[in-house]
Formats: C-alpha cells, sequence, structure tokens
C-alpha cells in the first residue's frame, strides 16, 4: 500500500454553498441546518490529481458536444483497472453504460421482473436499493447478511427472480469470499434467479481482505455487474456508471432502452475522462487514501474500545462508512440518540433504521481526520446521554 505522505488529506475543504447534498442538503433529512454532517456515501476530500488534471485539459479544449462511451480509451482503461487490481481479465465486449448505478439496476430489475415479483436482498438494506424495489412495485425480500438457510429459502420462492448482491455490503463493509460468492451464483442458478451484483465499493477493500469480481463465479446464469468509479475516487457528481452483462440478448436489450427509450445515448465526457484518469494513472492516490481512511476507522475503534467497550466495534472490511451496533450499550432504538446528536451535539449521523436496523448508526468517516474525531466523540456523548452514562 503507498504511503498517505505524498497526499494532503488533513486540510479541509469547505463544501459549504456548493450544493453538496451532504452539507448543504442536511435540513432535508434532519430538519435542521448547520449541522457537522457524517451523512451520505460520499467524501471530503478532492479527487486525485491525475483526475482533476485531466478534467482541466477536457475542460481547456473547450467544447462539450455529444460524445461516444463505446471507445478504446474507456473500455481499455477499465480493462487495465480489473487486470491490476483484482487480476481479472473482463470482457470488454460485455460492457454497458449508464448515468448510474442506481439507474442501471431500475433498467435492469425492469428488465428481468414484473410488477409484485420478488427482488432478494442482504440485510441491513443499502436505501437505494428498497427505494428502487419498492418504487417499481417489486417486492423487497430481505435475508440477514451471513444467513445462508434463509437466502435459499428466499430464492427458492417461485416468484424471486432477482437477487441483488451489494459487493462489498454496504452498509455494513462485509467483503464476500469467493467461496461465498460461488455458493451464491450455485442457489442463482439453481432456481433460476438473475443476479445483479453492485460493485461501486469494490475499490476501498481495506487490508487483508479481497475484492472477487462477479465475473469470476458468476457462470451461465443471467447476470449484471454495475459499478462506478465515482465511489472510490470521489466524483459521482460528474454522473456516469457502467457494467458488464453477460448474455448477448440482455445486453442487447438494455442498450435499447438506454438509448432509445431513455434517451441516453451520449454520455457526460467529463466522467468518461474522471474513469480513464483514474483507472490508468490514480492507484497510487486510491491506495493512499484508503490508508488515511484506516487510520480514520482506527481512530474509531480505539475510542470506542475506550469508551464503550461493551460494543466491541472493529473497523469494516471495506469503504469508509462505520456501521455501529449500539444496541448493547442500550440503545434500543433511533428517536431518542438522534434527538441528542442532532438537538444537543449538533451532528448528523444516519440512523440504522434507515437501512432497516434500529439501534445501529452509519458513520461517514471519509473525511479529515480532525472531523472524524469529532463525529466519534459527539456520538460517544450522544450514546452516553440517552443511556444514563456520565457525559
Amino acid at each position: 500500500m503507498g504511503s498517505s505522505t505524498r497526499y494532503d488529506f488533513d486540510t479541509v475543504v469547505d463544501r459549504r454553498g456548493t450544493w453538496c447534498v451532504q452539507w448543504d442538503g442536511v435540513a432535508d433529512r434532519f430538519g435542521v441546518d448547520g449541522l457537522l454532517p457524517f451523512t451520505i456515501s460520499d467524501m471530503d476530500f478532492e479527487t486525485a490529481p491525475q483526475v482533476l488534471s485531466a478534467l482541466r485539459s477536457r475542460l481547456d479544449h473547450g467544447v462539450f458536444g455529444y460524445t461516444n462511451w463505446w471507445q478504446d480509451d474507456f473500455r481499455s482503461a477499465i480493462a487495465h483497472w480489473y487486470a491490476t487490481r483484482y487480476g481479472t481479465e473482463v470482457d470488454t465486449g460485455q460492457l454497458v453504460y449508464g448515468p448510474s448505478v442506481l439507474s442501471q439496476l431500475s433498467q435492469l430489475l425492469q428488465m428481468w421482473t414484473s410488477r409484485g415479483e420478488g427482488v432478494v436482498v442482504h440485510t441491513p438494506t443499502y436505501d437505494g436499493f428498497r427505494k428502487a424495489v419498492t418504487g417499481l412495485g417489486r417486492e423487497l425480500r430481505g435475508v440477514p447478511v451471513g444467513d445462508g438457510a434463509a437466502l435459499e429459502r428466499e430464492l427458492a420462492r417461485p416468484d424471486s427472480k432477482v437477487l441483488i448482491l451489494c459487493s462489498p455490503h454496504n452498509p455494513t463493509g462485509r467483503v464476500w469470499t469467493e467461496a461465498e460468492l460461488g455458493g451464491m451464483a450455485s442457489l442463482a442458478a439453481r432456481y433460476g434467479v438473475a443476479v445483479i451484483s453492485d460493485e461501486i465499493h469494490a475499490d476501498f477493500v481495506h487490508e487483508g481482505h479481497t475484492h472477487v469480481p462477479w465475473t469470476r463465479v458468476a457462470g451461465q446464469g443471467r447476470w449484471a455487474l454495475i459499478t462506478s468509479a465515482s465511489k472510490a475516487f470521489n466524483f459521482p457528481a460528474l454522473t456516469g456508471s457502467y457494467g458488464l452483462i453477460g448474455d448477448p440478448a440482455d445486453r442487447a436489450e438494455y442498450l435499447r432502452r438506454m438509448e432509445t427509450a431513455e434517451g441516453l445515448a451520449s454520455p457526460a465526457v467529463l466522467s468518461l475522462t474522471a474513469h480513464i484518469a483514474a483507472y490508468r494513472e490514480s492507484a497510487t492516490w486510491l491506495d493512499a487514501l484508503r490508508a488515511y481512511v484506516a487510520g480514520n476507522l482506527a481512530l474509531v475503534a480505539r475510542r470506542l474500545d475506550e469508551e464503550l467497550p461493551e460494543l466491541g466495534w472493529r473497523p469494516p472490511q471495506a469503504g469508509y462508512l462505520a456501521w455501529i451496533d449500539l444496541r448493547p450499550s442500550g440503545v434500543d432504538g433511533d428517536e431518542a440518540l438522534q434527538r441528542v446528536l442532532v438537538e444537543r451535539e449538533k451532528v448528523a449521523v444516519m440512523p440504522g433504521g434507515v437501512y432497516g436496523a434500529e439501534g445501529f448508526v452509519r458513520l461517514n468517516v471519509g473525511c479529515p481526520r480532525a472531523k472524524a474525531e469529532a463525529g466519534v466523540e459527539a456520538l460517544i456523548r450522544g450514546v452516553r446521554a440517552v443511556t444514563g452514562g456520565v457525559s
């Protein structure tokens, strides 16, 4: 892993007044302006300097006409990333493009399911999945992370048509092993269930764990891998995602929907530019960033061990989201703790109920260390306040 000393992750970048959901939109979810936010899954860091340089060069060209994503610079950058990062050869003929991972998910659900049919997810569940599935009139069927018997039971139902896999898992940060993924692929094939693997958190897997792309275990079943560089390299506002779809007819139908029914034949050129620079030139920056964020997560673990040792909390295997079970400390719901965090501590932290797990929180520490420290200290004081501890 590269050293973070080459890059400055400590300097605070003021995001207020930039139309930023995490900072400027905090009142929309928490009802109060001006809270210190640890919420939506983006980071407070500038993107990689190589990405910024590529964007500036493209801006200097000055012409931003309709753009083609099906070109070798983009496709070969993806192939290079998978080969160097994951030791995996991808078939770039399977590539598709979309404005976002959730947009791709929606299109695939419409292709592979009908209203009222079942879509299986792991719980706790990223709220974007819930909104997409229920918004399309499909039935969300949750199975606890790690419960293989429950997973098979739900996949075996005749009207369960799709398994949405979050790999690595959000919000828990779980990195699935190749054996676990192979087992899911076998179950999906046995029961004729399509798999949509959202791998947008894959590039943020921490030391000691290895991400296995779905393409390695997919076999002949119906499947799609959907992802984007925007999560790890922090440019979601540029839009843009891509995917791999195994079946040629499914791939053609997806492209038909995107290019004709949705009118999205031309991608955002700055997104293509950013992806290429990220995948071709920015691996060292990403390694340094992951090391820095691992330091933030270690800080959270140390302070929770010191002040709330009953939690036994350990950092996630991937990502910058600390998923914390507060129930051992006596927190049995979201409302009281959220009231203290918002009204007294002036922080915004995502409550577990958003993901179907009250008594948990999801603390985003993709930020300078001083902010991460402020967040965990506020959380500790909040927990003590609602459980009768000293604060």
